[in-house]
């Protein structure tokens, strides 16, 4: 494959995974299996990392400026790491509030960070396994935080 290969498929995979990211993201909302909010993500993290499935976080501009929120992020990066939690993240914070809207109000203020979590009842969605896959191969091309564009309405 040569490189001009390689920079033609990311976008599109990176397009794939934003449209099951999506797809995921209401899903989860319907299941009430989203947590949103970099302290409240941190504390399901401690509590109970085996329920955490996945994670997203949203950097733009604002996160350039804002140091505490780069450690708090690389904090929930390298716990991500160590207990085999994919993530992505997504470059469009206002994007991504939108899309968890209904989880908490008092939490939109923070859609920095959202989790997915698993219900007690077993809650299958294909659109999580291709998330996974995507970030599995990430991971196989050094790719360690992969970021994926959420689709407009």
């Amino acid at each position: 494959m040569t490189l001009e290969e390689v920079l033609i498929q990311k976008p599109e995979r990176a397009q794939c995974a934003g449209e099951a990211l999506r797809e995921v993201l209401v899903s989860a909302k319907d299941n009430e299996s989203l947590t949103v909010g970099v302290y409240e993500c941190a504390k399901v993290m401690n509590l109970d990392p085996d329920s955490v499935s996945f994670c997203v976080l949203a950097v733009d501009e604002q996160f350039e400026c804002d140091v505490a929120l780069q450690i708090h992020f690389t904090l929930i990066q390298s716990f991500c790491f160590d207990n085999h939690i994919s993530l992505v993240r997504v470059g469009d914070a206002q994007r991504l509030a939108d899309v968890v809207r209904d989880v908490k109000a008092e939490q939109l203020e923070d859609a920095r960070c959202v989790l997915i979590t698993t219900p007690a009842e077993d809650w299958e969605d294909p659109a999580l396994d291709k998330l996974h896959r995507f970030c599995e191969e990430s991971r196989r091309k050094n790719d360690w935080l992969p970021e994926v564009t959420l689709p407009a309405r």
